[in-house]
Parts: structure tokens; sequence; C-alpha cells
């Protein structure tokens, strides 16, 4: 090793090390142990611009195992992407650019957020996935725009989730090529030895799924690491994965031990740690050599990125509608056209079969307009007709995603796609098996993708197939995350608003679809953007208002019907989305529904055919003139519409309970 790499690495290193032992918690054993193939990864091999960290044609770099965010932050910090000393000062502190796992959100040069084990290896997955389709759209004969690599340091820990397995078995039958992971092998876990729990034949497991693999036996051994990358990168057939034998905590009295892992090394091990590597005892010590080499990498980032540029205006000058489109799909603009000859519906129809139909006429005007199911797309009405399958390099690449049966990566996959940039990515399954990838939809809240979940088989209307397939809980724990809007529709005109406000929207959004027809509702362009709306106003002085989603908003004007005169004073209102009623104005939502005041008189009842518990919101605490109907229980297996009034989802019976207290 020159003495030029040794201090580099001693000084990612070391920056870590004080950043954890200033913070007062933290993990220093990653950094210790894997500065060195970080280095030489960041150093020879990557492309990037630490002066636009949002280049399109960079190199992109996941630390999967985020809770070493300290390794990352001195790579930022070492390679000009802008963060001060005083910002790796204020690592883990309140409203730093540092804190305790990395966020896209926050710190400038971080391509994903991480922190759950196994996403970031998952997110790899989805954003080699956007690569293989962008450069099969926009590539053309000496204009290589689209031409870059994916790469993650993965762990131990990261390998032992499932979402990482489906992930890696997902990248493996596609042939990613342009995947390549290092493997940070330490043996070490928060518990102990890793064979306690994980004794499987990484290597062999990996091959089996189709991926390269490489060994590094000697973590400092730079001109085996670097080798081995570029061989990797070579083969463009497979993924690769470079396993390299690593020590937690190298050089420090905690190596190879799970003290190394995730607590500071505290004050004594901290002084003999910086003998073993001869390093000053000043915290944050910077090598003066260190400046010069910051400087010399902003200079070789913008170098390759004006190269990229000189190149990209030749491919302009001979191709420039795909420049044009190009260049606004990365902006997130939506064509004028996007929403022209869109479907019309004259019949019932189910809303999953109504939304089949608005993606195909959207992806006719969408080109980036891409996605998936787990392995339900005819159930889902997922598949883009005639769009091929995004199975192979080069023209031949479509836009149906064929995950198979693996929800969890799926979602991971879509947030990756999402934070790739410049498409509109989208993922399906059952609403029951929405909780195999809810860590896929919490991520895509903090991380505010533009990641699209359509969930089909909505209720107990799921029939047949009974409990384990009727969601019951799911829709109302899908409101509990901040930042997801959640979206079901009560026909096919909501349904197609629904995908329209989907588009225009930031941030990721599920769709809740029905599997059984629906009427068509009265407008057809119902205010859906306000979330909440009057659905059939009073005809008389306001006696009460019935509010539901999706399915039961029918269910709610049968109701009204049922009631005869007495339901003249009744309004009915569609509650299609949650969060887009939470933010329209007090006086707007209480136009829609008055506010609950004990002893005004009102009849309130709210009907959903899953759990009662969260219409209290809207509507006030269950009691005498306040009904939440809803179901409390599992469901049975039956005919749909069997199961439903067995549940008391009938008009009939709900009329007849309001009519009796009135």
């Amino acid at each position: 090793m020159e003495d030029k790499d040794n201090l580099a690495i001693n000084t990612i290193r070391f920056l870590a090390v004080d950043m954890v032992e200033k913070a007062g918690s933290g993990h220093p054993g990653l950094p210790l142990g894997a500065a060195a193939p970080a280095y030489v990864l960041w150093r020879r091999i990557m492309k990037f611009n630490p002066a636009d960290p949002g280049w399109s044609n960079r190199d992109r770099f996941i630390l999967s195992p985020g809770h070493g965010s300290a390794l990352l932050y001195a790579l930022l910090y070492t390679h000009g992407y802008g963060l001060t000393l005083d910002d790796l000062k204020a690592f883990r502190q309140l409203d730093s650019l540092t804190p305790g796992h990395p966020e896209t959100e926050i710190t400038p040069g971080v391509d994903a957020s991480t922190g759950p084990l196994g996403h970031g290896l998952a997110m790899g997955v989805g954003m080699a996935l956007a690569q293989r389709f962008q450069a099969s759209r926009f590539n053309r004969p000496g204009f290589p725009v689209v031409d870059h690599y994916i790469y993650a340091l993965v762990s131990d820990g990261d390998l032992m989730e499932g979402v990482a397995a489906e992930a890696v078995s997902l990248a493996g039958t596609l042939k990613l090529g342009r995947i390549v992971y290092l493997y940070d092998s330490n043996d070490i876990s928060i518990e102990g030895s890793t064979d306690l729990s994980f004794d499987e034949d990484v290597a062999g497991h990996f091959i089996a799924c189709g991926w390269q693999v490489l060994k590094v036996e000697d973590s400092e051994d730079l001109a085996a690491l670097e080798a081995a990358l570029r061989q990797a990168r070579a083969n463009l057939g497979q993924p690769s994965l470079v396993i390299v034998k690593t020590h937690i905590g190298r050089g420090s009295p905690k190596q190879d031990s799970p003290a190394a892992h995730g607590e500071p090394l505290g004050s004594q091990a901290w002084a003999a740690t910086r003998v073993y590597y001869n390093w000053p005892g000043q915290p944050f010590y910077l090598p003066p050599e260190i400046t010069q080499w910051i400087s010399s990498s902003r200079d070789q980032g913008q170098a390759a990125q004006k190269a990229w540029q000189d190149m990209f205006g030749r491919y302009a000058d001979s191709y420039p509608e795909l420049a044009r489109q190009y260049k606004d799909e990365l902006k997130g603009a939506l064509p004028g056209d996007a929403f022209a000859n869109m479907p019309e519906f004259s019949q019932p129809v189910a809303t999953r079969s109504a939304s089949g139909r608005i993606i195909n006429a959207l992806a006719a005007n969408l080109p980036n307009l891409v996605g998936g199911s787990a392995d339900l797309a005819p159930s889902n009405k997922t598949v883009i007709e005639n769009g091929g399958d995004m199975n192979q390099e080069g023209p031949g690449c479509g836009r149906n995603i064929h995950f198979g049966v693996r929800e969890h990566a799926m979602g991971a996959i879509i947030n990756g796609m999402a934070l790739y940039g410049g498409l509109l990515p989208y993922a399906a399954t059952f609403f029951s098996f929405s909780d195999f990838l809810r860590p896929a939809l919490r991520m895509a809240a903090l991380m505010k993708t533009k990641s699209i979940f359509v969930f089909t088989h909505d209720s107990l209307a799921v029939g047949e197939d009974g409990p384990t397939h009727q969601p019951v809980e799911q829709l109302m724990s899908l409101r509990l995350i901040p930042g997801l809007t959640v979206l079901r529709p009560a026909d096919a005109w909501e349904t197609l608003a629904a995908w329209q406000l989907i588009l225009r929207r930031p941030g990721p959004c599920v769709l809740v679809l029905s599997r059984q027809d629906l009427p068509l509702l009265p407008e057809k362009h119902p205010a859906l953007e306000y979330g909440g709306y009057v659905l059939s106003p009073e005809e008389a002085p306001l006696t009460g208002i019935i509010a539901a989603s999706g399915s039961e908003a029918h269910l709610a004007l049968a109701v009204k019907e049922k009631m005869g005169d007495k339901g003249r004073g009744f309004r009915v209102a569609s509650m299609p989305c949650w969060e887009l009623f939470a933010a329209q104005t007090e006086e707007y939502r209480n136009l829609t529904i008055p506010p609950w005041r004990a002893g005004d008189g009102l009849w309130r009842v709210s009907i959903e055919a899953g759990v009662s518990l969260g219409w209290e919101r809207w509507l006030g605490p269950a009691g005498e003139r306040t009904l939440l109907l809803g179901t409390d229980r599992f469901g049975l297996s039956g005919p749909g519409g069997q199961v439903m009034y067995r549940f008391g989802f009938n008009a009939e019976k709900i009329a007849r309970r309001i009519l009796a207290d009135m």
C-alpha cells in the first residue's frame, strides 16, 4: 500500500471513529473494517461529480448497512461533497447533515436512505432495472447517454434479511450486470459470531442465483480489490458480488468482537487504536495532503461530467426529440397529452379492471410508466399490453416487470427505481399481501419517492378465498404512515381521477381497488382531489351524514334511499382519501362533514368494510347517534355478497338500524 493511499484510508477511518466518539453513539466497527474497500471503490472505480450530486449518469452507491453511516459521511467529506468538519462533528445531532442513518432528503450525495437491513441491496436492484430500461430507450450508437453502474456495500446482516434473498434471486434471474456489490464479510453480528444463526455458503448461494462471485481475502490488499472490482464491471451478463474478508473494528482492542459494532470505542480503546495506526491523538485530525486530495476529486468529477455533457450536446444535435424527452422526464415533467384519450365507462366495472384500462391509456402517452406485479398481474390488471418484458439488455427491454412472488423486494425495488429518477414505477399485489411490503411503503414515505403501489381485492367482498385474502386492518393501518397518500376510489371515474392525481402528486401513493364490479357514480368528474366530497346532498334540513370509501359509497347511497322520506335529510360523502381531505381548509371539511358536537341531534354514520377504528376522527366517538360501521374481526369464506351481508354490509339492515332510533 502506498503512503498516500494509507493516509487517505486512515483519514476516512478516524474521521468516522471520531464522529462516533464525539456523538457518544454510533457504529465504529464497520468503518474501521471496511474503509480500505470503500476507498478503492470511490477513488479508483466510481464515476461521480461532487459538485453535482444529482448528475444523471453518475455511478450510484448505496451503503446498505446504514448503521455504518459515519463511513459514508467520511467518504463524502473526503471526496468534496460539501460537508464540513463541523457537519461531521454534529454527527447524530438534531438538524445536522449527518444523521444516524443516511437520508436522501438531508445529505448531498446519499443515493438511498438506509437502516432497515436488506433494503439498500434491494433498492440497488431497482436502480439497475431503471438503468437497463433507460439505456434501452435513449442510448444510440456512439452516444452512451445512460452508461453507469450500481454499487453497494452490503453486510452479513443485509444478507440474512428475506428482502435481500428475494432481490438477489430476481437480480440473477434478470442478469442485471450493472450491479457490483462489495460484501463486508466480518462474521460478527450484535449477538456474537454470525455462525450462531448464519452459516450458509454465501458464495454458493449467490452463484446458484446466477451471480458472478469474486473473493478478496485481505481487505487491505488494494491491488486485489481494484482487480476484483474491474473484473466485476467487465461482466455485463451477471450481477457481481465481491466478497471481502474484513475485520470489524480493525486495529482496535475490540477487533473481531460484537463490542466493536454499535457503541463508541471509549477513551482507552480510542487511544490504543490511534497507536496501532500511528495516527495523531488530535480528534478530527486532517493531514495537510487531504485538502489537495479533496480538490483533485472534485476536479476529476467535473471533468467526467463535462465529457458526458459534451457528448450529450452532440446527441441532442442528432436526436433532439430524445434529448428533450430525457431531460423532461428527469425533471418529472408530464407531457401535455399525458391524459389524452382516457377510457370512457358506461357500465358497472371493478375498479381494478378500470385501473387496467387506465394504465394502458396512460402508457400510450407516458413511455416512462413501468411496473409489474408479484405474480398477480392478470388479477391486478397491471399488464401494459404490447409493452414487452423488462428482462434483457438493449432495445428488447420492455416495460412489464415480473417480480415473482417477492412482495417485499418488489416494494424496495420500486423505491430504487423511483430514486433513480426519470421513471414512473408501480408495483401491485393483493391488498391483504401489502403487509409483506409494509417496510418498503414506510421507506417510500420517508424518502418521499414517487413510488406507486396498486393493491387490488380490497375488502371482505373478495369472498371465497376467505379471511387470509380478505383485508380488514390494512386500509386503516396504511393511513397511519406519514407522507403516504392512500386512495380507495368508489368507481371507475374516481379511479381515473385517482390515477391523474397520483401522477401529478409528489411522494408515494397507494391505490386500493375492488375485485367486484361497482356501479358508476353519477358524477363523471368527481372532486377526488379534495379527498372527501358530498356525493349526494340532503334534499331537506340536514339530519344526518353517511360517509364511506370505495365500494361502500354505493352502499351509503342505497342506505339513504332505503330510508325513504327520512333519508331526504341525510347527506352522503365519498371519502376516497383521508390524507387529501385532512389537507383541506377547516371550512371545507366542516361544509362536507359538520364537526361533531354533543347533543346537536345529527346522525353520523361511517361505512367501510374494514376495522372501524379511525372514523371517529371525522364523525366523532361512537355513541347513540354515531355509528361507525365496519368489521373488527376477520372475514369468512363464501361468495362475496353473502359475506358482506353476514357482516352487516346491507342497505336494508343499516337503514332499519337508523330508522329504529329516529
